[in-house]
């Protein structure tokens, strides 16, 4: 078990993984989160800085819950984000829906590529003789 400051309040606390912030600091931020839930239901065409405001985070803060796919907005809302790869606007995650099919094929492949190499390695063990 590890001892840590929380980024929160600086309070030391021991940390298991995760985010680096104790457990009192955790259960504010869950609580501002579905604060920020209720109000976007309330309110889904409000702005970002809006909503922000409204409930005692930062900008930032929302930013990351998109990037989590904890919070998703409408495909009619203003609110955005860009794909980290090509920079579409995407309502919630990293990438956008193209960006994520090529990112499984490129791991699909490779994984299939470093199965074929492991088998010629299996096939050339040890020496052989007549």
């Amino acid at each position: 078990m590890e001892v840590r400051n929380c980024r929160s309040c600086r309070r030391l606390f021991n940390y298991l993984g995760g985010q680096q912030v104790c457990p009192e600091c955790k259960d504010k931020i869950e609580k501002r989160f579905f604060a920020v839930k209720e109000y976007i239901r309330e309110n889904p065409h409000a702005r970002m800085q809006e909503i922000a405001d409204a409930n005692e985070v930062t900008v930032v803060q929302l930013q990351q819950w998109v990037r989590e796919e904890r919070l998703q907005f409408a495909s009619d809302s203003d609110i955005a984000i860009s794909c980290e790869k090509c920079g579409r606007r995407i309502y919630t995650g990293r990438y956008c829906g193209d960006c994520k099919k090529n990112i499984a094929q490129g791991l699909t492949s490779a994984f299939a590529h470093a199965k074929e190499e492991k088998k010629k390695v299996d096939n050339k063990k040890g020496m052989r003789f007549k």
